[in-house]
């Protein structure tokens, strides 16, 4: 099939702006032609591509449609421009709280003023999703399954251990880290999608224990809590150390802790801005990461 580059760019247009009439307005044409473009395309692709909702949404089909019009937006830019284009645009990333919060700003601190970022905080188990839908041009990810037209690179592990402040530990957990004392004790987790916890405590007990539960939405607020007596919580091993020496965390159960494997995952589609982060993610997580 033939793919047209500007009914591509309606598509892209369209996603990112929720409806057809601001699309139009971004490109400079009437909606009338933008939903022509669209439907064109689909016709082409012999499938429906955006639902007409509020806001428009891209369905699967649509998907790589919608990475392949960033694709060549992205390709466009560094042919006109040059790698400056690019960087002006803000190169757009997918990253974990916690990397985020640990390695992975002074990482890209590191790269020339001209690079500029749009970094998407995002889970790293859900990370990949903002690959395969085109939001992001690379992502720090658990999945170690390329996403379809990008390639992975293991960078490595960052441990967490249940943790928490003597005070707490000495009040919730005299006899140890027990189902019956986790069952009770108040937790910290970072949001819905946080299971850190869940999996410890599928670690101690057949089963299932509720118990109650702080949610603190911010990696160094999240520390913060656990080492204020919040409630415990898995706390990655960058946030331990200097807790553990100042005697404001204690580790509820030695030995124990759960790895967290970390992929960096980015278009095959090569720019040279794209190259330099990708060089400095992957030194940065040789020092840092397990």
């Amino acid at each position: 099939m033939t793919i047209d580059n500007a009914q591509l760019r309606a598509l892209a247009a369209t996603i990112d702006c929720g409806s057809f009439d601001l699309a139009a307005a971004t490109l400079h044409i009437t909606p009338s032609a933008v939903s022509q473009r669209i439907k064109a395309l689909e016709t082409s692709a012999g499938r429906v591509l955006v639902r007409r909702t509020k806001p428009t949404e891209i369905t699967d089909a649509g998907l790589p449609y919608l990475r392949l019009a960033r694709q060549i937006d992205a390709l466009v830019q560094d042919v006109v421009s040059g790698s400056e284009s690019e960087a002006r645009a803000g190169v757009p990333l997918a990253v974990n709280s916690d990397s985020l919060a640990t390695w992975v700003l002074p990482a890209l601190a590191g790269l020339p003023d001209s690079i500029t970022f749009d970094v998407r905080r995002e889970d790293e188990d859900h990370s990949a999703e903002l690959l395969r839908a085109g939001t992001v041009m690379a992502a720090i990810t658990t999945d170690a399954r390329p996403v379809h037209g990008c390639s992975v690179t293991r960078l490595g592990s960052m441990r967490y251990r249940p943790m928490a402040h003597p005070r707490f530990a000495a009040r919730w957990f005299a006899a140890g880290p027990t189902a019956d004392a986790l069952s009770r004790a108040p937790m910290v987790v970072f949001d819905a999608k946080d299971d850190l916890q869940d999996r410890f405590l599928r670690g101690r007990s057949r089963r299932p224990l509720t118990p109650p539960r702080h949610s603190i939405p911010g990696s160094a607020d999240f520390a913060e809590a656990v080492r204020l007596g919040l409630g415990w919580g898995m706390v990655p091993n960058q946030q331990i150390l200097s807790g553990e020496a100042d005697g404001v965390l204690v580790d509820l159960a030695p030995g124990r802790h759960i790895d967290v494997v970390l992929y960096w995952q980015q278009w095959t589609l090569h720019t040279p801005v794209l190259a330099t982060i990708y060089e400095a993610i992957r030194a940065a997580a040789v020092e840092h990461l397990d």
